[in-house]
């Protein structure tokens, strides 16, 4: 029987990684099924059972379950403890083992696909859920100078930062206090704006010579973070698209044994994207 793996979250009907996996295994030559489960955040642990019970083998986890996602893990990796979040989930006897990939697929696109070096850089994190988490600490470790950590809901920053555990390094800030804050060398936007509709309202200010502006999403839910970005003379500005792509890689290796070629998959993509209008 064909292995079986899946994307939880909630939505999931736009996601590419179905598309993504199917490449990485004609590629590499494996045979696994992949399909999406939609579950809203009450119906995941039940969704997540009734996978395990039909014999999956794997899985990814998206917005909004990966804070939940390591709660129903047995056991699971160093970074995703670090982070509170999992968005890799591998089958391991009876139970799941929960990794995180998100922060080292965002450094890896960022270091090697398009040669930013990120020491050294005071960072702007805007949004604290489940895909926040999951990249601080590969930021981190990448060397950045400072993490300043601004939410809407600023009790979720104040508990993603002490949960960093480096107070000298990492800070919490209210949204209110963005127009006050010193420009900075790195801004993540991590927030799901996008998905609710919602307006971001960035000031300028926040940018300097050397900013590099980074969404975690792609195409659409990317277009007004980095429209804004560019309009503010960032000196670049980048989508998700290889952050997903890298991620995915790193979840395949650790299902399959064996890492994928990133680079032809991506390149495939981000030319839909610019078919598509998209990007």
């Amino acid at each position: 029987m064909v292995p079986r793996y899946a994307l939880f979250g909630h939505p999931v009907a736009h996601s590419f990684s179905p598309r993504i996996h199917g490449a990485f295994a004609r590629q590499c030559g494996v045979a696994m099924d992949y399909a999406l489960i939609d579950a809203p955040a009450e119906g995941f642990a039940a969704a997540l059972a009734d996978f395990a019970h039909a014999g999956g083998a794997g899985g990814n986890v998206t917005l909004p379950h990966k804070v939940s996602a390591l709660a129903l893990c047995d056991d699971a990796s160093p970074r995703a403890r670090r982070a509170g979040a999992v968005n890799t989930l591998v089958r391991r006897g009876d139970g799941w083992y929960g990794d995180n990939t998100d922060g080292v697929g965002l450094v890896r696109d960022l270091a090697t696909r398009h040669r930013h070096d990120l020491r050294g850089r005071r960072t702007l994190l805007l949004g604290a859920g489940g895909a926040a988490t999951g990249i601080t600490p590969a930021m981190l470790d990448a060397g950045i100078s400072e993490l300043v950590i601004v939410n809407r809901s600023p009790e979720r920053a104040n508990a993603l930062a002490d949960t960093l555990g480096e107070p000298g390094r990492v800070h919490a800030r209210d949204w209110s206090d963005l127009d006050a804050l010193d420009s900075f060398d790195l801004i993540v936007n991590a927030t799901s704006a996008a998905r609710t509709h919602a307006s971001l309202h960035l000031p300028p200010s926040l940018v300097g010579r050397n900013t590099l502006a980074v969404d975690l999403g792609y195409g659409e839910a990317a277009h007004d973070f980095l429209a804004w970005a560019r309009s503010a003379h960032c000196q670049d500005a980048l989508d998700g698209l290889g952050t997903l792509v890298e991620q995915a890689a790193e979840a395949f290796a650790l299902w399959h044994g064996t890492r994928p070629q990133t680079d032809p998959v991506y390149e495939l993509l981000r030319h839909e994207l610019l078919v598509s209008g998209t990007d």
